[in-house]
């Protein structure tokens, strides 16, 4: 069964991808986005997390998967893998890649954000910032991470 978590409102905010400048909507916000080489460096910095935890911690609560992250305003998509040995290096994928297990999407700087953070993943998902798609139970088993 796979099961699609999305928040009951979702709202997009406007953004002219055709231009590097920020729009005035982001000049207003004070929210930039942030490069592919940032959010690659973010999600490292998130899968260091899981390779320090205590093995026998990991190992009890890891289970073999693959996670992607798509950074939808940047249309960049990285998959790593996650297991009880730690997390794979994180990898730039393209077009045509088959879909990782466990799949989340957000725009760079909440990719950002919820690295410098982990505690704000659930506030970015109940916000529609962070879409997270896979099968139910794989989704269950990885909440005990948060």
């Amino acid at each position: 069964m796979r099961v699609t978590l999305t928040p009951l409102k979702a709202v997009a905010r406007p953004r002219c991808l055709t231009s590097d400048r920020p729009t005035e909507n982001d000049l207003e916000s004070g929210v930039t986005m942030a490069t592919a080489e940032e959010c690659r460096t973010a999600l490292e910095s998130l899968m260091g997390r899981v390779s320090d935890m205590d093995p026998t911690v990991r190992q009890a609560k890891l289970i073999n998967r693959t996670l992607s992250c798509h950074v939808s305003d940047l249309g960049v998509t990285y998959v790593t893998r996650l297991g009880p040995h730690g997390a794979d290096p994180i990898k730039e994928v393209h077009d045509g890649f088959p879909g990782a297990q466990i799949r989340f999407t957000a725009k760079s700087a909440d990719v950002l954000a919820i690295a410098n953070d982990p505690g704000s993943f659930a506030r970015a998902w109940l916000s529609g910032r962070l879409k997270v798609e896979g099968n139910f139970f794989d989704l269950l088993h990885l909440r005990r991470l948060l």
